[in-house]
C-alpha cells in the first residue's frame, strides 16, 4: 500500500544544463552541469555561499537562471511556475501552518489541487503511516516535537506525488539526536517510494549517511560528483578532502625527487615514504617538485619504536573520542591528526613514528591542490 503514494507520477530523471546565477557582481552558479537518475538519492554538499540552495531553488523554480536549462523527465521546465513542474519541497524552517491540525497540513496541497475528500483522506493515511505520525493527525503544531513537525512536512510534499522532492537543510533545525534519527527515516522512505530525490547539506556525516551520490561544490560549481565511498576515499583535490571527514583529511608537504630512469621518491620531512608502482609512475611522469600528501587518520599507524618508512613525529594533544583517540602530532612545523586505540596513552612532547599506508596516500598538486592521477 506504501508505494501506491508515488505511483500517481513517475520517477523522473534531472538534467542541468550549463546552469549559471549571479547577484550584482557575486557568482551563485557557475556553469553547473549534473544530471540526477530516475529514482537516485543525490546529495548537494558544500560549504556555506557555495551556491547549492540556489540550484535547488532554480530546479523548484524560485530562482530565475540567467543561463542555462533544467529538463526533468526529458521536459524542459526552465521558464516553468513551480506549480507546473510536478516538484515538492521541504525547507529548512518546517513551514507547517500552526493555525491547523496536523491532517489539514498534509492535505493542504491536494486542497488547492482540488482533489476529492475521500482521495485526500487516503492519501494522508498513506502518508502519516509511512511517517509514523498516525496518532498525530489531530494535533496542532505547537503540540509536536521539532522531529514530528519535519515528519509533517515530508508528509505534506511526498501527498503530492511529485516526480522530484527537493530538500532544503530539513534536519539542521534538529538536536544531534533526532537528527541521527531522522537520517534513517530519510532513508526507509525513499527506498520505499523511489522518488528522485535532490538534498542539500552543509553537513558531511548526512551527506555520506544519505546520499547515493553526492555533488560536492565550491565556488557555484560541482569539484567532485560521485559515490560516497569514493568521495571519501578518493577525494579529487584538496578542497573535497579537507572537507569530508571528521577528522579531515591530513595534508603533508612533501617533495618529489629523482630524475631520469630511477624510481622517484617522496620525502616528508627528511623521510622518504614508501611509494605504490603507479603512484611511483605518476610522480616520475610529473618529474621533480613539491607535492602535498593526502592521508586520513585512520590510515596511519603509531609506534613508541622506530620503524622502517616511518616518519618521526612528537606527541602535541590526545583527546579521547569515544571508541577511539585523537592524536594531534607534529612532524617538523606541519601537524597532522591520527585516530588511535583508546587505550594508547603516549606523554606529551613524546617521540611517536608514523607509518603512513602507501595504497591510501592522494598526491596532489601543491599548487592548485588537484589530486595527480595515479
Amino acid at each position: 500500500m506504501l508505494v501506491s503514494i508515488g505511483a500517481g507520477g513517475y520517477v523522473a530523471e534531472i538534467v542541468l544544463d550549463h546552469l549559471r546565477k549571479t547577484y550584482g557582481k557575486v557568482v551563485a552558479v557557475d556553469d553547473l552541469s549534473l544530471t540526477v537518475n530516475d529514482g537516485e538519492f543525490l546529495v548537494l554538499l558544500g560549504p556555506s555561499g557555495c551556491g547549492k540552495t540556489t540550484v535547488l531553488r532554480a530546479v523548484a523554480g524560485l530562482e530565475e537562471l540567467d543561463t542555462g536549462r533544467i529538463l526533468i523527465n526529458g521536459r524542459d521546465v526552465t521558464r516553468l511556475p513551480p506549480g507546473k513542474r510536478q516538484i515538492a519541497m521541504v525547507f529548512q524552517s518546517y513551514a507547517v501552518f500552526p493555525h491547523l491540525r496536523v491532517y489539514d497540513n498534509i492535505v493542504f496541497g491536494l486542497r488547492m489541487r482540488r482533489t476529492p475528500g475521500d482521495e485526500q483522506r487516503r492519501l494522508a493515511d498513506e502518508a502519516a503511516e509511512l511517517l509514523q505520525i498516525h496518532d498525530l493527525l489531530d494535533r496542532y503544531p505547537a503540540q509536536l516535537s521539532g522531529g514530528q513537525r519535519q515528519r509533517v512536512a515530508v508528509a505534506r510534499a511526498i501527498v503530492m506525488r511529485p516526480d522530484v522532492l527537493l530538500m532544503d537543510e530539513p534536519l539542521s533545525n534538529l538536536d544531534a539526536l533526532l537528527r541521527l534519527h531522522m537520517r534513517a527515516e530519510l532513508k526507509r522512505i525513499h527506498r520505499e517510494l523511489s522518488t528522485t530525490t535532490m538534498y542539500v547539506t552543509h553537513d558531511q556525516v548526512e551527506a555520506l549517511s544519505l546520499g547515493e551520490r553526492i555533488a560536492v561544490m565550491y565556488r557555484g560549481t560541482v569539484v567532485q560528483d560521485d559515490t560516497p565511498a569514493r568521495i571519501y576515499e578518493t577525494p579529487a583535490n584538496r578542497f573535497v578532502g579537507g572537507f569530508i571527514g571528521s577528522p579531515p583529511m591530513n595534508f603533508l608537504e612533501g617533495i618529489v625527487a629523482g630524475r631520469g630512469n630511477s624510481r622517484p621518491t617522496v620525502e616528508v620531512a627528511g623521510q622518504s615514504l614508501e611509494l605504490p608502482a603507479r603512484a611511483a609512475a605518476a610522480l616520475a611522469a610529473r618529474g621533480p617538485g613539491h607535492v602535498l600528501v593526502g592521508i586520513r587518520p585512520e590510515h596511519i599507524a603509531v609506534s613508541l619504536q622506530p620503524e622502517p618508512n616511518a616518519i618521526a613525529a612528537r606527541v602535541a594533544v590526545m583527546e579521547p573520542v569515544g571508541p577511539q583517540n585523537l592524536l594531534t602530532a607534529t612532524v617538523g612545523q606541519q601537524v597532522m591528526k591520527v585516530s588511535v586505540a583508546v587505550d594508547f596513552h603516549p606523554d606529551p612532547g613524546q617521540e611517536i613514528w608514523l607509518r603512513i599506508d602507501p595504497t591510501r596516500v592522494r598526491f596532489m598538486d601543491a599548487q592548485t591542490g588537484n589530486v595527480i592521477s595515479t
